[in-house]
Order: structure tokens, then sequence, then C-alpha cells
């Protein structure tokens, strides 16, 4: 059994993703966004190593998005930019994210934070972390004295 450092904000994000869904489906839409968009991510794993899965349309260059690892959690941020070419006034509806995102996942295995390898193409950063081997359990000789 691994322990996993407990993440409130997590839960607090899945309870406002519940209210967001409750109030889109029954009442008027209404969302309480941070001022920071939201990324969709999978994570999954398989023996080798950790594996992230994003969606991140409309980054346009390598400096517009961070990658950290920090006590077992990886952290994407960046910034989308929007159309230079479309002014507010000629707006009818604006539905695609632009500005900056956020976003914090607990990992669901320890890995080394000196094997990490990014790929970013067509609006998808694939994200692949080589796990830590962990240590096998052996016995320890005691040494009784009496």
């Amino acid at each position: 059994m691994s322990l996993v450092p407990h993440d409130p904000i997590e839960k607090l994000n899945k309870i406002r993703h519940e209210f967001d869904r409750l109030f889109s489906e029954f009442l008027v839409p209404i969302s309480i966004e941070p001022r920071f968009g939201k990324i969709q991510v999978d994570v999954h794993e398989t023996e080798e190593e950790v594996i992230a899965i994003c969606d991140v349309p409309g980054v346009e260059k390598k400096e517009d998005i961070h990658i950290s690892v920090d006590h077992n959690r990886l952290i994407i941020s960046g910034q989308v930019n929007q159309d230079k070419e479309i002014h507010e006034d000629d707006l009818f509806t604006r539905e695609r994210f632009a500005g900056e995102f956020y976003r914090m996942v607990t990992l669901p295995s320890p890995i080394s934070e000196k094997d990490i390898k990014a790929t970013y193409k067509n609006g998808v950063l694939n994200i692949r972390m080589k796990k830590v081997k962990e240590n096998r359990k052996s016995a320890i000789d005691i040494e009784f004295e009496s």
C-alpha cells in the first residue's frame, strides 16, 4: 500500500465541477471558475512509467508551457494567447480559452524527477515520467543484547 499526499484542492475542484454540472443541467448555466483556465489531464501508469496526456490547444511556442514535479505532484502551467486579429467589439461568441492555465495532479507512483520527457503535438501535451524502483522488503537482522 503506497501513501499518497492528501490534496484538499483537488477535492474542492471535484466539488466545484459537480456544482457546475448540476447548475448547467438543471438551472441557468453558471460557473465559479478561478481566474486561471483548467486543462484536461488523463494520467495512467505502466510498469515502467507514469504518463500524463493533456489537452492544451492553442499553445504557439515552447516557452508558453511550464512543467515541474514537486513532492509527487505534476504541475503544468502556461499561457494561450488570444487571436490578435479579432477585436473584442467584433466578437459575437467566445468559447475558446485564452489566457493563463494551471493544473496540479497528484501522481499515482513515485517518479524520477530527472527522467521526464514531454512532447507537444497537435494541441496535445504528452508527459512520460520514469518510475522510481521501490526498494523491495528485506529482513533486518537485530542484534539482541542480554
